[in-house]
């Protein structure tokens, strides 16, 4: 993800604000160490040689399905789980928080060694003993503060191939804004391949096509111009200065998918910090309350509070429409914002919301 350049606290806050909301949690795991990976499936001659591109497009080639891959983040571990390779995953950045993990890979997600609460030290990636990096970030000016980035010759010289999710870390150099979950599936399509696991990742793309296709033919009688305006609110993220998703985020195609406006998705990027007036002239028909996950049903549902009610007290946006007829999506952060197989079931549950007559929750 190499988005425009911003400068002073506008930067810091983007950078911050990505950084955060793809995090997934801080929760979860046992802290450093490396794990033994289960033996990795012989390459078939059919699937390999198998080369993925880079945000750049330059290409990195598999002769073989790496035995020890580190993930930088929760998102690129679920990604992992889902395909069945899970047992090869010898260490992660930014682990997920409790609760977070679907709940058939907690535990295993939860016994994956985390060689950073955050963006993973420089030399214990570099001296993980991984062979594959499954990176969803992107080198954005001012990530220096969090960590340093391997150079390429140093991935190179640990041994380490450097593979990005292009739904997140290349987002911002889309030609046009996100408005399916093409990416998604792409990501998903590249990791099963390099993996050995293509024909799982079939399935789950078959599975999310599925979804998202009832969906879309429950809302086709929907007019472009009948779809309700909808606003992201990012409470976690602070309260100050609302942080709204732009075109390039994943939660752009979510939104879109589910017959909703994305009230904010003519701005150019991923994640921009906008005013209270901003919101208040876009006066959303929804407000999806976009709290991060806490850990537990009741957590969660004390924290969708806390943010209804600074909307309600707020001066400025207790009188807007959504605030007073109570139009509150009640849909954790990451289910809405992280690449992954869950988008799809997003889709439906922000459909199900807002078009009910419609689509079934």
């Amino acid at each position: 993800m190499r988005p425009r350049v911003l400068s002073g606290r506008s930067a810091t806050a983007a950078v911050l604000a990505v950084v955060a909301v793809l995090a997934t949690g801080c929760g979860g795991g046992a802290g450093g160490g490396s794990a033994e990976p289960a033996a990795a499936p012989a390459a078939s001659a059919a699937g390999y040689p198998v080369t993925v591109t880079d945000c750049a497009g330059a290409g990195t080639t598999f002769t073989g399905p790496p035995r020890r891959i580190v993930t930088s983040n929760a998102s690129s571990l679920e990604m992992l789980l889902e395909l069945g390779v899970g047992d090869r995953v010898v260490g992660t950045g930014f682990p997920p928080g409790k609760g977070t993990m679907p709940a058939q890979f907690a535990d295993q997600a939860a016994r994956v060694p985390v060689l950073g609460q955050a963006v993973i030290p420089k030399e214990k990636l570099l001296g993980s003993g991984a062979d594959l990096y499954i990176d969803t970030f992107a080198h954005v000016a001012g990530m220096g503060a969090m960590g340093d980035v391997p150079t390429d010759q140093e991935f190179a010289a640990a041994g380490i191939r450097h593979v990005y999710l292009k739904s997140t870390a290349c987002a911002t150099q889309l030609k046009g804004p996100q408005q399916d979950l093409s990416t998604v599936e792409a990501d998903i399509r590249n990791l099963g391949a390099v993996t050995g696991s293509s024909a799982k990742a079939g399935e789950l793309i078959a599975g999310m096509e599925q979804t998202v296709g009832q969906v879309r033919t429950a809302l086709k009688g929907v007019a472009a111009d009948q779809r309700p305006s909808y606003f992201f609110f990012d409470f976690d993220a602070g309260t100050k200065q609302p942080n709204a998703v732009c075109d390039k985020q994943v939660a752009n195609a979510v939104i879109t998918l589910a017959g909703a406006r994305n009230v904010f998705g003519d701005c150019d990027g991923a994640f921009k910090p906008v005013s209270w007036e901003q919101v208040v002239a876009a006066n959303p028909d929804w407000i999806q309350l976009g709290v991060r996950d806490k850990g537990s049903a009741a957590a969660n549902q004390q924290a969708f509070d806390a943010a209804e009610q600074f909307l309600k007290d707020f001066p400025a946006t207790k009188g807007l429409a959504a605030v007073q007829q109570g139009h509150f999506v009640r849909i954790t952060s990451e289910l809405t914002t992280i690449a992954g197989v869950r988008d799809a079931d997003t889709v439906r549950r922000i459909a199900a919301v807002i078009h009910p007559d419609l689509v079934k929750g």
